[in-house]
């Protein structure tokens, strides 16, 4: 057992409470999943958890988080869920009571319990969903749904990310309410759908989201070919969504230029320097082009920026006898162009030479 774990449940033993690691760690150990987010329940108090750790954060539903190296811990105190408001318990009880606990919680493969001796403890039916690859509601799948419609989301996620299948009395609830999915916040909902689509099993995920209506409902389209990457920029560049998803200008911009990338079905010199190394590697993966040709194609720009080029306006003004006008623009994207493809080195003598000979083709 983790020793990192076990002195935890130990420090709550020894205070007279009880203590267990639940949810998905345990999951994933069985799994043979690392995990580093660490759920503990126990019968302790808000308060007597912070008197055993005192230098904890409080959570707002009851209980403390902190971090012991690579680990996140949240331990929660024993509760029954009483009303729910938009998703969030509104009135709750602190109980002391296992069982009911973990009856309050989402699906039975997440509320699988491991005590200080490393002794797995099932109390719905978790370990038979994981060996039957089945992500089963704990209670009843419509009340749950209604309760928290983020839980249809999370659903499919952990199906998507498992590789497991909806048990069939969820899968109708999921597919009988999927307009719940519309009182979510739209981060909430991005959150997951970056989960699903930077699985292993993106199609799978999509597939199973098409067949329950939820893409139609988030305006999904153009998913079928999907290419797997570990992107998510990436990933949204390959599909068309019209669902209002909350993306940072920078995420925006570089799903734009991806999309533009994929579009033309080609890396060369032109899209590394227009696009950058970054957004043009995650293109490339996308239209199977191999990351060691496109660096090798970048190492081989002569300037990866027009700052770089070695003239400037008033180099052109003089040389060619002219005022400043909207032609030096035009000659210096000319020159950008010429040198970034070969036709003529980035030295101010070369360019300078080439501008006086092909005047004409610039100032009539």
């Amino acid at each position: 057992m983790n020793k990192i774990i076990k002195n935890l449940l130990n420090k709550i033993e020894k205070e007279g409470y009880e203590a267990y690691v639940v949810g998905g760690y345990v999951r994933d150990l069985l799994l043979g999943i690392s995990s580093y987010d660490i759920d503990i329940c126990t019968n302790a108090t808000p308060k007597e958890l912070m008197s055993i750790f005192p230098s904890a954060s409080p959570k707002n539903l009851g209980g403390i988080d902190f971090k012991i190296k690579e680990y996140h811990i949240e331990i929660t105190t024993y509760r029954e869920e009483i009303k729910y408001k938009n998703r969030k318990p509104i009135e709750f009880n602190y109980i002391n009571n296992l069982v009911l606990d973990l009856e309050r919680r989402d699906f039975t493969i997440n509320a699988l319990c491991m005590n200080s001796k490393g002794e797995i403890i099932d109390l719905v039916g978790g370990i038979d969903d994981l060996s039957n690859l089945k992500i089963k509601m704990i209670g009843d799948e419509e009340v749950k749904i209604k309760d928290d419609p983020l839980r249809i989301l999370r659903a499919i996620r952990l199906a998507t990310i498992l590789n497991f299948n909806l048990d069939k009395a969820l899968y109708k609830e999921i597919k009988d309410n999927k307009d719940l999915i519309l009182l979510l916040s739209n981060t909430r909902i991005k959150e997951e759908l970056d989960k699903i689509l930077l699985s292993n099993n993106v199609k799978k995920g999509l597939n199973l989201m098409n067949d329950l209506g939820l893409l139609a409902i988030l305006k999904i389209s153009n998913w079928e070919e999907v290419v797997p990457v570990k992107n998510i920029e990436g990933m949204y560049a390959q599909i068309k969504i019209n669902y209002d998803i909350p993306f940072t200008k920078e995420e925006r911009n570089n799903i734009t230029s991806i999309r533009r990338i994929i579009n033309t079905d080609e890396i060369d010199k032109m899209t590394i320097y227009n696009y950058g190394l970054y957004l043009s590697t995650v293109a490339g993966e996308i239209l199977g082009i191999d990351k060691k040709e496109i660096n090798k194609i970048n190492k081989e720009l002569p300037i990866h920026d027009k700052k770089e080029i070695n003239i400037k306006a008033s180099d052109i003004v003089s040389a060619l006898n002219i005022d400043y006008s909207k032609e030096i623009s035009i000659i210096l994207k000319d020159i950008e162009n010429l040198i970034i493809n070969g036709k003529i080195r980035n030295k101010t003598s070369d360019i300078k030479k080439y501008i006086i000979d092909h005047k004409s083709e610039w100032i009539k």
